[in-house]
């Protein structure tokens, strides 16, 4: 990801309309060590320390079967993923927001997955994690919103076909 104003105004977005966000242990243990409160002074733009007060706000679901505790605001999810999605989507509120590659995978799946947000980066790696790699089935989408920022990335919305 290239860091952009225009691109963590969009996450602070999507982070506030969500109820809590459902991490695997990976992408948690990623966000927790680049957005845990406090950061040393200077360490980034001052335009992302929004986007880090929201993310440290933020309730988080875990689901691992390997970590003994998660403390950022967060619980461990454990046992089956689908019951354990299922339970959570069924709490009163807008939803649940996630991220990540495996978790995605996952909740695909099992059609537990109301909307996607795929962002496109103006950047070619030639490397790193495939999204939803090894999905055993295809997953028709409907584009319900398409914005592009300033950088040249653009984020868009999509819904399953049902």
């Amino acid at each position: 990801m290239i860091p952009d104003e225009d691109l963590h105004r969009n996450a602070i977005e999507n982070l506030e309309w969500a109820d809590a966000l459902l991490f695997g242990r990976v992408t948690y243990e990623m966000m927790e060590a680049g957005w845990r409160a406090p950061a040393p002074a200077g360490t980034r733009p001052e335009w992302m320390e929004s986007f880090a007060h929201t993310m440290n706000a933020a309730k988080k679901y875990v689901v691992s079967s390997t970590l003994d505790r998660a403390d950022w605001n967060s619980e461990i999810v454990r046992g089956d993923l689908g019951n354990a999605v299922r339970t959570l989507k069924e709490h009163p509120g807008r939803g649940l927001l996630t991220g990540g590659v495996t978790l995605p995978l996952a909740l695909a799946e099992l059609g537990l997955i109301d909307e996607y947000e795929l962002v496109v980066h103006p950047r070619i790696a030639g490397h790193g994690p495939t999204l939803f790699q090894g999905l055993s089935k295809l997953v028709d989408l409907k584009v319900v919103s398409r914005v592009e920022f300033e950088s040249g990335a653009v984020a868009m919305r999509y819904v399953p076909r049902r």
